[in-house]
């Protein structure tokens, strides 16, 4: 382990590929892994359309985690903001994210300053992408275009 708590966080909507690396480059590098979920609130705020609600999605990635990782050094927040406990503790040394919120963690890291908090090491995982090089994502899936391993569905 690199450090000792890391951050990351979703919407964990649908469960794919791309979760799985996120959450598998966490898990390597933290002994203790804090992953934040969007509430529902917050998911529409960010205008992502959600198939499952909080509850379910809470349930499914804990699951997911059982199933693929058969770990439980981790804890879940309920996320109404991007910030979540990454910028209240002193405990979280680096944060677990994608290109895509790359901007997000500067922003935590500024905040962190402001509090007089050490700035957390942001840890880039590339977003997976499907044989034709699209990025697997939830909304794809929802759509039915795509599995969650990015296999193109047929109809």
């Amino acid at each position: 382990f690199m450090f000792d708590t890391v951050a990351t966080g979703g919407t964990f909507d649908i469960l794919h590929k791309g979760h799985y690396t996120l959450l598998l480059k966490a898990f390597e590098v933290g002994k203790q892994v804090i992953i934040g979920i969007s509430s529902d609130y917050y998911a529409s705020v960010k205008k992502k359309k959600i198939t499952n609600e909080y509850p379910i999605r809470l349930k499914n990635l804990k699951r997911f985690i059982e199933d693929k990782f058969n770990k439980s050094n981790y804890s879940i927040y309920e996320l109404n903001d991007f910030y979540g406990p990454t910028v209240l503790t002193n405990d979280v040394q680096a944060i677990v994210t994608t290109e895509g919120t790359k901007e997000n963690c500067i922003k935590i890291n500024e905040l962190r300053k402001s509090k007089g908090l050490p700035q957390l090491e942001i840890i880039i995982v590339p977003l997976v992408e499907d044989q034709d090089g699209k990025v697997i994502s939830s909304t794809r899936i929802r759509r039915g275009e795509i599995d969650i391993n990015g296999n193109k569905l047929t109809i």
